[in-house]
């Protein structure tokens, strides 16, 4: 953590944001093949008085647009006029993606999996780099936003490694319904962030080219809990806290489509099954075959594909398989 006992220039891009102030910064590293220059937008928002650094950030994949609605509310909510420190808000990373509403970058990568990047990689190694060497140097805490891919939705979880006290601090505090423990991913944005020693919070929610508003308000009011447990919070906002303690999740798995054909769930995202429960059902268009999904185990659902369509082998439902118990 940094030492804030003297109150020095904050200066991102060269840009300096002065106290008190909220200023659009553009991140233009990138041409179109048409000669039109590409910006991502960054809104740098300080208080009058030193503190931490947050990054809220989404749109890493550019389909995931439930995550680019979250930041953009934490904007217009004006959440990001913080109490003390500075905000960060990069709503929109990957422009491209959005733009042709595709998960990856125009040179065919996933921007999520080139991480730390190169100044002289592909596109999307590219935009990584000056990520990390640009804007992560600057921030002590962050909070990613995305959304399950294709038609698979996740129920509203946060993503945290094990055994990681600070992590779990920050976990506690957003109080999303479910805390999911997962291993970080080489080339991911959390992993460079890790190794910088910057603490971030991943979260998940919805699924990918759909808004959702429940999900929006969960991590929205999760956000605002965090920055309330580290005296950021505006004085001026409220804080709600949610109706159930949050479900830390050690361990689960997939099940998976055992026949392709029509697929109708009869269960939701972040609902508790019984071994043996009836999940869903796939069929063929010709009523030769009938199948039904059996739960293998007592868990809760954390993704379920929200697809009509599936295939052999397809992943249908995510569903844990041990919980943390105090």
């Amino acid at each position: 953590m940094r030492d804030y006992n003297e109150y020095k220039d904050f200066t991102i891009l060269n840009k300096t944001v002065i106290p008190g102030e909220t200023k659009t910064i553009e991140l233009n590293i990138a041409t179109l093949h048409t000669m039109t220059e590409l910006k991502v937008p960054i809104i740098v928002s300080r208080s009058i008085h030193d503190g931490p650094t947050v990054l809220f950030s989404a749109g890493l994949h550019g389909d995931e647009l439930i995550g680019i609605e979250i930041v953009r509310e934490i904007i217009i909510k004006q959440i990001n006029q913080p109490k003390i420190g500075t905000i960060i808000c990069i709503p929109l990373i990957n422009v491209f993606g959005f733009v042709n509403q595709q998960r990856e970058f125009p040179d065919g990568r996933d921007l999520n999996r080139v991480f730390p990047g190169s100044p002289n990689g592909s596109l999307a190694s590219r935009f990584a780099y000056h990520l990390i060497k640009d804007i992560v140097p600057l921030v002590d805490y962050v909070i990613d936003f995305h959304a399950g891919g294709k038609s698979r939705f996740n129920a509203a979880q946060i993503r945290i490694e094990k055994n990681n006290m600070e992590l779990e601090k920050m976990a506690a505090s957003f109080q999303a319904p479910f805390v999911l423990y997962s291993k970080n991913i080489e080339g991911s944005f959390r992993e460079s962030c890790d190794k910088l020693g910057v603490k971030m919070l991943l979260f998940e929610g919805g699924k990918s080219l759909d808004l959702n508003r429940d999900i929006a308000k969960t991590a929205i009011e999760g956000s605002k809990r965090f920055l309330k447990s580290i005296n950021m919070l505006n004085d001026k906002l409220e804080v709600s806290l949610p109706e159930k303690k949050s479900i830390y999740i050690e361990d689960s798995t997939w099940i998976r489509a055992q026949y392709s054909g029509m697929f109708q769930s009869y269960t939701s995202p972040g609902s508790y099954v019984e071994e043996g429960d009836t999940l869903a059902w796939i069929t063929d268009p010709y009523g030769s075959i009938q199948e039904s999904v059996v739960a293998p185990c007592s868990g809760y659902i954390i993704n379920e594909n929200q697809g009509a369509i599936v295939f052999q082998g397809d992943a249908i439902f995510h569903i844990s398989t041990e919980i943390k118990h105090d």
